[in-house]
Parts: structure tokens; sequence; C-alpha cells
């Protein structure tokens, strides 16, 4: 693997690939690659892992530098259903394993107890599909129940909503307790942190955009992160980002931007930590 930064085995800036259909999938991983990037994410709920394995062919980049993340919706909870989901994800993304393989969301309205499907879970990694695996959107005790039903096998992350508006404190620290390390999914709050004034002046002693800024304090603070877009020189851009080095007042004035600003919830949603 390359030498840019880790966080437990995985590359802390990949390329997020959540609402990227079609050809800009296609695209934006072969731009992706083609900055440095080796780390591409994406998902059965995102409808483009055959999109995103072909644009990882196209690249020329190898397959074994490439770290690929994948992750299981929940209706594909049901008895037995998550192994076949997972061999036609492997199917899809021309793999014989993934690098990680993430539970995307806890089970909907709890329609299966956790038991059922972490059962599930863990024969899918004992099978040799997946390299790492962890969660999406689990709360401190979804995360409690799920190392108590793992036993040996490790959580690699849980990927949740987390940026400089939204710095998740309540389920980041949780789990950093428990060395658990949190990838952060919209980390520019979905275009939000343009032109924030406090991004844009810490930018400026850097020589780079606020939206970079705002990437690097997340890995300041020992999170991946997965930014998407779908233009080649936004997605070059945020990859430059893992060259900032924070101070630490500069930390402490991203972390007062914090205002609670939750941008992905609904009723599939669980009841979130505050």
């Amino acid at each position: 693997m390359q030498t840019e930064p880790m966080v437990a085995g995985i590359p802390q800036m990949g390329y997020g690939t959540w609402n990227r259909p079609g050809d800009e999938a296609y695209h934006g991983v072969i731009w992706a690659l083609e900055a440095g990037c080796r780390h591409i994410d994406t998902a059965q709920g995102y409808d483009n892992e055959q999109e995103v394995a072909r644009g990882i062919k196209d690249s020329g980049v190898a397959r074994k530098d490439i770290f690929i993340t994948t992750k299981v919706k929940p209706e594909n909870f049901g008895p037995g259903q998550i192994m076949p989901s997972v061999r036609r994800s492997l199917e899809k993304l021309q793999t014989e394993r993934v690098d990680l393989l993430l539970l995307h969301w806890p089970s909907i309205r709890n329609q299966y107890p956790l038991e059922a499907y972490i059962g599930q879970f863990a024969e899918v990694f004992d099978a040799g599909l997946a390299t790492r695996i962890g969660v999406s959107n689990f709360t401190k005790a979804l995360i409690d129940g799920t190392i108590r039903l793992l036993g040996d096998r490790k959580i690699a992350t849980n990927q949740v909503e987390c940026h400089v508006y939204m710095q998740n404190r309540p389920v980041a620290e949780h789990c950093e307790k428990l060395g658990i390390p949190i990838t952060a999914y919209s980390p520019l709050a979905r275009g939000r942190v343009v032109g924030d004034p406090v991004l844009e002046r810490i930018g400026k002693a850097h020589g780079a955009t606020g939206e970079r800024v705002a990437l690097a304090f997340l890995m300041a603070r020992g999170m991946i992160v997965i930014p998407s877009s779908g233009k080649k020189e936004r997605i070059v851009s945020n990859f430059e980002a893992r060259k900032i080095k924070l101070t630490d007042d500069e930390v402490g004035q991203i972390a007062a931007l914090d205002r609670g600003m939750r941008l992905v919830d609904g009723d599939w949603a669980p009841t979130w930590d505050v």
C-alpha cells in the first residue's frame, strides 16, 4: 500500500461515491486514483459498485494497491441474506474480497434484532470475504452490543456523519475510548463549509482553500475522511488537504464551529446520541 497517512491500516483520505451514479462514479474513481487517492468508498445502496469497479480497472492502478470499502444495506439483513448480498457485491466489484465491509445502517426501525444480523456479518468475515469489518451510523449502545456479539473480531471503524458544523462528539469520543476509528462522511457538510470565514482565514495562512482546512481538521483528530465530488478539480483539491498541518490554536478555532447541524437523518435512522 502507498505511503499516504493511514489510520489502523485504512488510508486516511478516501474518495466517497455516494450520490455518484453511473459514469459520474466511474470518472470520479479514475480522477481520485490519478490524484493519488488509494481508498475508494462505495455501498450496495449507492447502486454504483459496477461503475466503481470499471473505474478501478481502467485507472491502471493495481487492485492490490487500492483499498475498497463497501457496505451492506439494511434491506439485506434478513435471515440468510447478508452472505449472498456480499457475494453479489464482490462480483460487481470484480474482487475476491473487499478491504473493508460495513453495515451501512443499523436495522431500520429494529426490523431485525442486532443478534440476527451481526451473527451473519461475522460469518462473512470468517469466510474471508472481507479483510476488515465495521459499522456505519451506529450509536454508542449499538457499538457496545456489536462488540459483545463479535467477540474477538475487531470493529475497524464506525462511519458516521461528521464535519466542522456537527462534530458528533458523543459517539466519536465513545469510539475513541474503545480504540475504534471514526470515518467521517459528508466531511464538507455537503458543501456548506464553502466560504466559512474562519476556515477561509486559516486556509489563507496555509495557502489552501477553506474546504481543505475542514478536511485537515478532521484528519488532525485522527479521523478517516471520504469527501465526494463529481468535479475533477475539486477531487484533486480535496486530496491536497492531507498536506496541511494545523496548529493547536487553529484546531481550537475550528472546533468552536460545532453547532450540531446534522444533515443526514430520517425515520430510518436510529435515535442519535446527544
